[in-house]
C-alpha cells in the first residue's frame, strides 16, 4: 500500500497559495516581500530526502529490527513497511525546485548573486534539468566574475545546450554567451594566477631576504632569520601549455 501523509497534500496547497503571493509581489517589485512568502512557503514542504512520518495507517506497534514476535521474521516484518507514494513525492520535488528558483530571482533583484547561485543550486538537487534555474546560476556565476564562477557559468551553459532543444532561440543565445565568456576565463585565470604569485612572493621574499641592489642593504628586517641574500625574482613561473605552471630557477 503507498502512503502518503495526508498533511503533506494540504501543505502543498498552502505552499502553492504562499507561492502566488510571491509571484504577485514580485512582479510589483515587491521583492523583499515575495522572497519571504516563497521561504514561508517552502518551509512548509518536506526537507529533501526525508523519510514520511508515521501514520495512523502505519503499524507502530512492530518491535525494532532484529527482534521477533510471534515467530515472525525480521525480513517479513519489513516487508510492512510503508511505501511512499512516488508521485507526489515528485510533486513535492517540484515545488521544491520552484520556489528555491523563485527564491533565486528575488536575490538577482536585490544584488544578491552569491545567494542566488546558492538557491538555483538548490533548485537544480531536485529538479537537475531545470533550464531556467541552470541559466540563472550562470548568468549569476557572470556578474560575480571571479575564475571559479565564469567556469561555473561555462559548466552550466554548456549543459544547456544539451538540455534544450536544437532550435531553441534559446540555444543562439546561450551559445553567444559561451563565446564571450571565453576570453573572460582566459583573462581572469591569469589575473588571479598573478596575484597568487605576487601574494607568494611577498612571502618567499621574507623568508628569503630580498636585497635592494642599489642601496646594497636588506630590505627585509635585519633581525628576521634565514638570509638567504637572494629573492623571489630568481624564480620564474612559466605556462607549461597544460593549464599550469612550471617553476625555474635562475641567478
Amino acid at each position: 500500500m503507498c502512503i502518503f501523509p495526508p498533511w503533506h497534500q494540504a501543505r502543498l496547497g498552502e505552499a502553492e497559495e504562499l507561492k502566488q503571493e510571491g509571484n504577485d509581489l514580485f512582479r510589483r517589485g515587491k521583492w523583499s516581500e515575495a522572497l519571504e512568502r516563497y521561504r514561508n512557503g517552502l518551509a512548509l514542504l518536506p526537507k529533501r530526502d526525508s523519510p514520511p512520518p508515521a501514520t495512523d495507517e502505519e503499524d507502530n506497534s512492530r518491535p525494532p529490527e532484529g527482534e521477533a514476535t510471534g515467530g515472525a521474521s525480521t525480513e517479513t516484518a519489513s516487508q510492512n513497511e510503508p511505501i511512499v507514494d512516488l508521485s507526489r513525492a515528485h510533486e513535492c520535488a517540484k515545488a521544491r525546485s520552484v520556489l528555491h528558483a523563485n527564491i533565486a530571482a528575488c536575490h538577482v533583484k536585490l544584488g544578491e548573486n552569491g545567494d542566488a547561485v546558492k538557491a538555483c543550486t538548490e533548485a537544480l538537487q531536485d529538479d537537475p534539468s531545470y533550464a531556467k534555474a541552470l541559466q540563472r546560476r550562470a548568468q549569476c556565476n557572470e556578474k560575480i566574475g571571479s575564475w571559479s564562477a565564469l567556469s561555473s557559468a561555462k559548466e552550466d551553459y554548456n549543459t544547456l545546450i544539451t538540455l534544450l532543444p536544437p532550435s531553441s532561440e534559446q540555444v543562439v543565445e546561450v551559445k553567444r554567451s559561451l563565446r564571450l565568456l571565453e576570453p573572460r576565463i582566459e583573462a581572469t585565470q591569469k589575473q588571479e594566477v598573478g596575484e597568487m604569485v605576487d601574494k607568494l612572493k611577498g612571502l618567499g621574499n621574507s623568508i628569503l631576504g630580498k636585497w635592494d641592489s642599489a642601496k646594497q642593504k636588506e630590505i627585509a628586517k635585519p633581525s628576521n632569520p634565514g638570509r638567504f641574500g637572494m629573492s623571489t625574482d630568481n624564480f620564474k613561473f612559466e605556462p607549461n601549455g597544460q593549464g599550469g605552471y612550471s617553476l625555474n630557477f635562475s641567478r
